[in-house]
């Protein structure tokens, strides 16, 4: 694959590594190969899923350069498999962990607030829903997202206001669980990995999670069927 790495351990973890040489910009072909990457570790019986991006950077969201090119369906038919692409990581059979090197910003940051468990490097970069900021709107799939993880008052910070959150603020209003230092980031996401495939049931985590996600997951899926 291009710009995605994929790679099951001995412990059961699959890591997918998002690395375009810039900012992993979600574009149609990265989407694809995270897809093609969960493909591969359901079909392997992956026990957990890390995903993770390069230094600095979780991701920067879409490519902008197909919101911005006048081709409205390639645009749309973009947001789309992005947020599809954030649904399935929410209701994946099995845990899915995110270790964020570094910023993620609009679509990288719903992809980051869908996984199970999410650590951050500490390192100044942002956490961001900035659409607002850069003449967009959020789609209902992002504020479905938001209002899911963040506390209310936070989740309408993030949405109208665009509030860019360093590591530890992101921490306090919850796109993240835990921050660390960068050198233990993928150590430490692949321990918190590795638990969940030792410690859960594999079939009870999943019934559960869809329970618990049934309002979320049917938001998100309205959401979805809305665009374009």
């Amino acid at each position: 694959m291009g710009n995605v790495r994929y790679q099951l351990g001995d412990d059961g973890v699959a890591t997918i590594a998002m690395d375009d040489g810039k900012v992993n910009a979600l574009s149609p072909g990265m989407l694809g190969e995270v897809g093609a990457a969960l493909d591969e570790a359901e079909a392997a019986g992956a026990g957990a899923v890390l995903l993770t991006g390069r230094e600095g950077i979780f991701s920067g969201g879409f490519d902008l350069r197909i919101i911005r090119g006048g081709d409205a369906p390639a645009a749309m038919g973009m947001v789309r498999a992005g947020f599809e692409l954030a649904e399935r990581v929410l209701s994946f059979p099995r845990p899915v962990v995110v270790a964020s090197p570094g910023h993620a910003v609009a679509m990288g940051v719903f992809l980051l607030l869908s996984a199970d468990v999410r650590l951050g490097a500490a390192v100044p970069s942002r956490y961001s829903a900035n659409e607002v900021a850069i003449g967009l709107t959020v789609p209902n799939t992002g504020l479905a997202l938001l209002r899911y993880r963040l506390t209310p008052s936070e989740a309408d910070r993030a949405a109208v206001l665009a509030h860019p959150y360093g590591p530890e603020e992101a921490r306090a209003a919850g796109f993240l669980h835990e921050v660390v230092e960068p050198g233990a980031l993928l150590a430490t996401a692949r321990e918190r990995a590795a638990a969940a495939v030792s410690d859960l049931d594999a079939e009870g985590h999943r019934v559960t999670k869809l329970r618990a996600r049934e309002r979320v997951l049917g938001e998100l899926r309205a959401g979805i069927a809305e665009i374009g």
